[in-house]
Parts: C-alpha cells; structure tokens; sequence
C-alpha cells in the first residue's frame, strides 16, 4: 500500500520551495494537504485585544484560499477544518491511513505547545511525525554556530553569516499531485463572520490592495522587480512612507509563507544579472537577514523575548496608561507624523517600517507605555505580523532588545522634516492638516491664533495638542531606563 504522508499547512502556505511536500513526493508518497483555523488564533490577546484582527484574518483567508486553488489546479485539493489542530490532525490520522505527518517546526511559546500536544497523540497512536525548518534565508543547521551560541548583536550574526554560511537554493514546486482518497471530507472555508469579524473595507489611501496568497506574493514580487524595475532604489526609497513602490512590501507574504526567502533570495540573483548588482540588491537580502536574526534568536531566548524586562533583562516601570495608549493608536497624540501613521494602521493594517519605528520610540520613550500593550497591537492589526519580527523589534524599539546604543529616541520633529519634508505624508492621512504648509504641518502646536484660523485648524478642537513635550518626556523616561540599567 502506497504511503500516505499528512502536511500539516501552518505559516508556510504555498507550494515553491516547501520541504515537508518536497520530501513527501520524494517518497512517491500521496500527500494530504491540511490547514486548521484554530480558535485560538481568534481569542483575544493579554490586554484584550482581537489576537488576529480583521485586516489580518482577511489575508490569512486568501492565503489559503489560494492554496487550495493551486493544490486543485495540480490534481490535488486542501482539507480544511476548524479546530486545534491537535486534535483535529489524529482524527484525520485515523480516518485516512496516514502513515507520517510532516510539517514546518515554529520557535515560539504558543505554537510550540500545539506541536508538543500533537506530537504526544501522534505517539500514542503510533505514528512517526517530521518537522522541518523553512522559514528563514539561512537554514539553522548551516549556521557558523549553534542555537544556543547565536550572536546577541546583529552585526555580529551578520558578518560570520555572510562569511561562512550559504543559502541552500529554493525547491521547485511540483507539476502534478495525486488525488486525495474519495472518503476524504474538503470543507468550505470559514467565513470572517464565523471569527466574529466584519470584513474589512479597502481604503483608497492604502499603499497596496493587499490581497493574501502564493500567486499575489509571486506578482507583488513580478511587479516590484521586473515591471516597475524598483529593485535598483530599494536602499534608496525603502525609508518612505507613501506610495506603493517605495519598498517592495514583500512582508505580509513572507509572514505566512506565501513568499519563500530562499526564492526572494534566487530572484535577487536573477536580477543582479540581468538588470544591475548594487546596494540596493545587497540592501534587501541585509533585509532578510534581519528577518532571519529574530527568528535565531527567538529559538536561542524562547519566551524571554514576550517578558517586559524582554531580552536584556531591564526591568523598567512600564505604566499601562490606558488613557494616552488609546490617544496612540487611535492616532490623536498631537504628533502629526505618529497620528498619521497610526491612522493609517488602523484602517489599512498596514505601516511603513520608518513609521514603526517612530511610533514605537514615541509610545515607550515619550509616553513611558508598556511596551507589550503596543506589541499586541500591532499584533492584531498588521496584516503583515510575524511573531519573531514584531516581537522581537518591539525589544528593540523599547530598550530592551539587543540594541547597544541603549536608550534610543526617536526626535518626532526631526524625523517627519527628515523623510516627510513637505508634509505629503501627514496630509494624505490627516486631512484636518491639510491646509497647512510644508514649514508648519508638522508642528501645528506652534501656529499662533491668528494662523491657526487662517488655515482652518484650531487647536484642541480640529487637532489635538500635544500629549506630552517630546524632549521633557523623554528626559524623565531616560532617567527611569538610566535607573533600571544601574539595578541590573
């Protein structure tokens, strides 16, 4: 009787560059595609937040929708269920024969209980389990050093990888796959409505359409590299804000494995020899690498990296001000560049990554909040989250990561003359401000009576004023981050 080898689809949903499918077709095996809606991944976070908001479930959603039309385009089909999928996957086990599951392996708390709980059952039924790693550019076991002996700066892990580690190349996906067994039930997928969420409405303002899958992720990457040939000013652009080119945007597809590194990695390449090799083609594998870095570390740290002292060990006296946390994200701090680039998360699920960091500096340096309340936010609205990634610059952003320049503050003003000179930005997401010019819009808390009638925005009433003084703020959080360094 002909193996049948169960793949148990995660936050790896697509068909290139894809080992657990790979291997199993190596062993002329019938593979039996499933994905599991867990209903714990529509809970509700620590500070009670929708742990997978609209905007990312939507994504999810076409994900594996997609999915399935690839699987049925090839002979195939995806069996879809809601459930934990621990409990889910044996029945299945049982039901159809299968004789091994195989799956991509995850480094964080939550997933890794999932894993562990199957894996027990798995056992106990007497069937063998594999796991393999696929997330990253550079496999875990091609590093120049072990998990638990990863570099704790960046820098660091970059250089010796570079120096003496090679990326593996991107499996093909297959041509054709076998049927699934006739007894087998597909499934419709669920509906948002069945998450007890409203689609969300697309807002014109958007820098993308963002639609969820293997085929949009293969476009988006078609249209950023060869028809709009951005690649060659990615180092130069990547710090914008507006606009749909101004970085490649590659990460909501590579959070679920839509996009393989590896094949953003063989692209990279493609168009280095085709069209030109610069920074810029360097600047977005650095990019990745980055991506590759959290994910190391977090299967080095493991829940260290969710603790509010988080990586360092700083314990700082993090307030959970629940009044000016719900003036940050919903976009009303009197800091035209953070408002704007909260409103915009808000009703896109999406922020540039200069924007990210400005709000995460201002939310931790200038406000003193904890952290973790804006992790979950971002948690639950970015349709790109990536538990390492967000988790992981979140340590970073509040001081507490693997950052040796210590207490880093962002200067707001600064930084929205610096990458939003005319106010382009601000205006496209504020429309109160729109009338004012370039040389006021970011700091309308300076207008006189006078201007602020002539343009039609008075303070505290169209537009808020400031929350907090950016440099007296900062100076009293540096205090309480100096103190915690020294108790350390």
């Amino acid at each position: 009787m002909e193996p049948r080898i169960l793949i148990w689809y995660r936050n790896d949903l697509r068909l290139h560059d894809h080992e657990p499918l790979h291997q199993a077709l190596n062993q002329r095996a019938i593979v039996v595609p499933v994905y599991c809606f867990d209903p714990r991944q529509f809970g509700q976070t620590v500070f009670g937040f929708p742990k997978t908001g609209a905007f990312r479930a939507k994504f999810l959603w076409e994900s594996v929708a997609d999915l399935r039309r690839s699987l049925q385009l090839l002979g195939s089909n995806l069996i879809v269920r809601y459930g934990k999928p621990e409990q889910v996957i044996p029945l299945l086990v049982q039901q159809l024969d299968i004789s091994a599951v195989y799956y991509h392996q995850e480094v964080t708390s939550e997933e890794l209980i999932v894993e562990t709980a199957l894996q027990t059952v798995l056992n106990d039924l007497g069937v063998s389990y594999k796991f393999f790693w696929g997330h990253t550019l550079y496999h875990l076991d091609d590093l120049p050093f072990d998990q638990h002996h990863i570099p704790e700066m960046f820098t660091t892990f970059r250089k010796q990888v570079e120096k003496q580690s090679t990326i593996n190349p991107a499996l093909p996906s297959p041509k054709e796959l076998r049927s699934l067994p006739e007894s087998v039930e597909i499934s419709e997928l669920p509906t948002l409505n069945d998450f007890h969420l409203e689609p969300p409405l697309l807002d014109e303002r958007a820098v993308l359409p963002f639609k969820g899958g293997e085929t949009a992720g293969i476009e988006r990457l078609t249209q950023y590299f060869w028809k709009h040939d951005r690649l060659r000013i990615y180092k130069d652009t990547r710090n914008g804000m507006l606009g749909t080119d101004y970085s490649s945007k590659f990460s909501p597809w590579l959070s679920l494995g839509c996009l393989s590194p590896r094949y953003i990695y063989k692209q990279v390449l493609q168009y280095e020899d085709q069209r030109v090799r610069n920074d810029s083609t360097y600047w977005l594998i650095f990019e990745l690498l980055w991506r590759d870095y959290f994910r190391f570390i977090c299967a080095k740290h493991g829940n260290k990296i969710f603790y509010p002292s988080g990586l360092q060990g700083i314990s700082i006296p993090w307030k959970q001000d629940w009044q000016r946390f719900d003036l940050w994200r919903e976009g009303k701090t009197g800091y035209p560049l953070v408002d704007a680039n909260m409103r915009e998360l808000a009703v896109t699920g999406f922020m540039s990554n200069r924007g990210r960091q400005n709000v995460a500096s201002f939310l931790t340096k200038n406000l003193g909040v904890d952290w973790r309340m804006g992790a979950e936010w971002f948690e639950s609205r970015l349709i790109d989250y990536d538990v390492c990634s967000n988790w992981g610059n979140w340590n970073y952003g509040a001081g507490v990561g693997n950052d040796a320049r210590g207490f880093r503050f962002f200067n707001i003003s600064k930084q929205a003359k610096d990458y939003d000179p005319q106010g382009d930005y601000v205006k496209h997401w504020l429309s109160e401000l729109a009338n004012l010019p370039a040389n006021k819009v970011h700091e309308p808390w300076k207008l006189t009576i006078d201007e602020q009638k002539q343009y039609g925005v008075i303070l505290g009433v169209d537009y808020p004023q400031p929350i907090v003084d950016l440099f007296k703020s900062a100076e009293a959080n540096e205090k309480l981050y100096n103190a915690a360094i020294r108790r350390k």
